[in-house]
This record gives structure tokens, sequence and C-alpha cells, in this order.
């Protein structure tokens, strides 16, 4: 499988498979519902789904005053437009639960997410990626940082361009030494998307961001931390119970006061976001009928270093 953030970091990241996830038979009070087979409202047709869209493995887990939205599709976990909507539709159904807190985002296999997968729409020249796709999936990212509780996400592998992306919408996030960060859309000669160039900046500032951008240079886990990507680092195997035990830290404070909290911290949070992504997207439809990202995408297919142009 291939994505248009590119997956070249699987070689380079040989992590062992997570198996630290919720164990079934785990405690009484926890109980879990599949969202399985979520298509949006607004279906892009792909040759794998003729009606629209593609499948997407959500799992909502409660565990006392938190919730778990797990993405399952490892080992690599991409994301469309369809994951990214029911990761959506999860955060509305805890947000409406008065029990609920905290959320915790993790996801299923060797990565946290490696980027989006349009695969469905990309040929070697990359013309057949749509401006339309595009819309559609920021369109349902908007919904990630319009929920009202806060989210701790489990970074336990590489988290790369949409993946980051996805990652930045959290309010904390618990990593590890093997994690790898990275904006590398314009390493597959694109614009960056997902409102990374809104919410990568207000974390690492505009310098950083910019490097980040402009080389696509993969962050390690320390590193990561080291600049605030990551607000805590603990060994692969903690991630994700050291995520639970921040989630039930902020679940032991008032629940309407920690919402308040975050509604004051984030005010203009979503309007900054909406309009970074309009910004991409259009900057995205710029670049997409150019020979260098054509090239981009069969660099990427090829699993080979891209030879830019500039035209």
């Amino acid at each position: 499988m291939q994505d248009i953030d590119g997956m070249g970091v699987t070689q380079e990241l040989p992590l062992a498979m997570m198996a630290h996830h919720a164990d079934p038979d785990g405690p009484r009070e926890a109980h879990r519902r599949v969202i399985a087979h979520h298509a949006p409202r607004d279906r892009i047709p792909g040759p794998d789904h003729p009606e629209g869209g593609t499948m997407s493995d959500v799992q909502i887990i409660r565990d006392g005053h938190v919730g778990i939205v797990e993405l399952q599709r490892g080992p690599n976990n991409f994301v469309d437009i369809a994951a990214i909507a029911a990761i959506g539709d999860a955060y509305d159904e805890l947000d409406a639960d008065r029990e609920i807190r905290a959320i915790v985002l993790c996801t299923q296999g060797k990565h946290f997410c490696a980027g989006a997968n349009l695969a469905e729409r990309v040929k070697d020249d990359g013309d057949s990626i749509t401006q339309e796709a595009g819309r559609h999936l920021y369109q349902e990212a908007h919904r990630l940082v319009s929920n009202a509780k806060p989210v701790v996400a489990a970074i336990q592998g590489a988290a790369v361009g949409a993946g980051i992306g996805l990652a930045l919408t959290a309010d904390f996030r618990v990593g590890c030494p093997e994690a790898r960060l990275s904006a590398n859309f314009a390493r597959q000669g694109y614009h960056p998307g997902f409102g990374t160039t809104f919410s990568l900046p207000r974390i690492v500032g505009q310098q950083k961001a910019a490097w980040m951008f402009m080389t696509g240079e993969r962050v390690p886990g320390q590193a990561a931390h080291e600049m605030g990507l990551l607000d805590w680092i603990v060994d692969q195997t903690d991630v994700f119970e050291m995520a639970i035990g921040k989630a039930k830290e902020i679940a032991t404070s008032g629940p309407l006061a920690v919402q308040g909290v975050r509604r004051t911290l984030r005010q203009g949070f979503l309007d900054g976001f909406k309009l970074a992504t309009y910004a991409e997207h259009f900057e995205q439809g710029l670049v997409r009928p150019t020979d260098d990202f054509k090239e981009g995408v069969r660099a990427m297919n090829e699993r080979r270093t891209p030879l830019f142009k500039g035209y």
C-alpha cells in the first residue's frame, strides 16, 4: 500500500508490534463498541468500494471516566476520509457521554499513523488525486479540533504527514524513543496539509516548524520531546498505559472546569485551523498539476529519491 505522505519510514523503523493495548478481558467497567464499515456522508468512489469511500475501523473503549478511541488499521494506520470521519464520530459520542471526562487517541500496530492513504485515487502521474478528496478530508479533520473534551494521543511509532497532523489535533502527546515525527510533504513535492501549518508552529515555534516543513526532517522521539512535540517520553511498551494514566489524572479534576479551561486556552484554535486548511488546500491545488508533484508520486511508488526540476 502506498500513501501520499510517503511511507519510506517503515524501512527505517523496524519496531516490534505493539502488544500493550487494552485487554479484551480487562476491567469490568470497560466496555467496547466498534464503529465499523463507516463511510462519511459525502463518499468518494474508489475501485475497492464503487459506492464510495473506504472502510474504517475505529473502536471505542470506556474505562471509568476515560474514553479510548483506537484506530485499527495496523500496522501502519493509514488514514482516509472515512477513518477521520469515524474518529470524529467517536469524539462526538464521547462528548455526549457525561461519564467521560478525557479521551485517549491511540492506534493498533507498529506506527501511530504513517500518512494519508489515497492509493485508490493515485496514479503514477498523480493526476487522479482530486481537490475534492482533499476538501472532504479537511472537512472531517475540522471535527477533530472542535470536540469538547481533552485528548491525549499515544504515539508508539511513526507519525508522518497526515499522521503528524492527526497527532497535533490532540491536547497532549505521549511518545517513546522509537517514535518518528515528520511533516514530509515537501519531500513529495507537495504542500503541507491537515492544518499542520497552523498546529505545528503553535507547538514548536515558527522557525523549527519551517525547517521541518522545508526539509521533511524526521524527528526522533527524544528530540521531539525536547522540542515540545511530545509532552512525555517513556519506553515503547509503556506508551499506551502512560496515556491512559494522564487522561485519568485529568479526569480527577472538575469536568466542567476542565472543559472551560480548554475553551479558554483554545480560543481561536478552530478558526485558525480551518483557515490553515483552506490555504493548504489552495496551495496543494497549485502544485498538483506540476511535473515536480508527479515526480514525487512516481518516486514514492518506486521508493526512490525524487529528482525535482522546479516546474
